[in-house]
């Protein structure tokens, strides 16, 4: 008997099963570095989502806490009408004049306000407000202060003209008070003190919140100048997208 068919020769291990068995693990190491590098992106993305200020968020919020107070009002003040009536009657004349100080208000209905009317431009990091006109509420006639003055001797004396001429003077100096009221200096002053304070009520939570971003407000019957108005966003569009 043939001593190599005693003891038959090691088997020679086949190459190619060790090449085949180092891919699938390089192929395994593959997909769990993989699988640990999207865990890790997903953990950071929700991270940034919970704890970095959402700006469209934090004008909402505001824009809800404007619309509670439903009226603002930032500017007011004090005018003074002096009017003078006359009346002629049987040959004789009466005058009287009437000093009517009264105060007025500039407010802003902040019911009107919309979601549409508050816009963030991500690009320019700039929150841009829309408000509705401002309103002239009085006057508040200072009752205690008016002064009338006059002079008709017999016609007031036989006749009412000297309650009609204040009659007519109390209605002639509401309407000067409210011409004062709503001439271009006063209007600008009001508009420029409501500009602020809503500027403030916008900034202020966002500069809590760390947000670097700026607000501008305008009102709606302001003409537009060429700023990026009607290309941002609104806060709806922008809260919609996210859904």
């Amino acid at each position: 008997m043939d001593e190599r068919d005693v003891n038959p020769p090691p088997a020679t291990p086949q190459r190619g099963g060790v090449g085949l068995f180092l891919t699938k693990v390089a192929g395994a190491l593959i997909l769990v570095i993989l699988a640990g590098l999207i865990v890790i992106w997903g953990i950071e993305r929700y991270v940034a989502e919970r704890l970095t200020p959402d700006p469209t968020t934090i004008a909402r919020a505001s824009l809800d806490g404007l619309r509670e107070q439903n009226r603002l009002s930032a500017f007011a003040a004090r005018y003074v009408a002096v009017v003078t009536s006359r009346q002629s009657q049987l040959g004789f004349s009466a005058e009287r004049t009437l000093i009517m100080p009264g105060m007025v208000r500039y407010e802003v209905d902040l019911g009107k306000l919309r979601q549409q009317d508050v816009r963030w431009d991500a690009g320019s990091r700039t929150l841009s407000v829309t408000l509705p006109p401002v309103e002239v509420d009085g006057p508040q006639v200072d009752l205690a202060a008016i002064r009338e003055y006059g002079s008709g001797g017999v016609l007031t004396t036989f006749t009412d003209a000297e309650q009609r001429l204040d009659a007519a003077n109390r209605t002639a100096g509401q309407v000067e008070l409210m011409r004062q009221a709503r001439a271009p200096a006063p209007m600008k002053l009001a508009r420029d003190a409501t500009r602020r304070a809503v500027e403030r009520s916008f900034a202020m939570p966002l500069r809590a919140a760390g947000v670097d971003a700026s607000v501008k407000v305008r009102f709606s019957d302001e003409p537009s100048n060429d700023e990026r108005w009607d290309t941002t966003r609104t806060v709806e569009e922008v809260l919609g997208n996210a859904r």
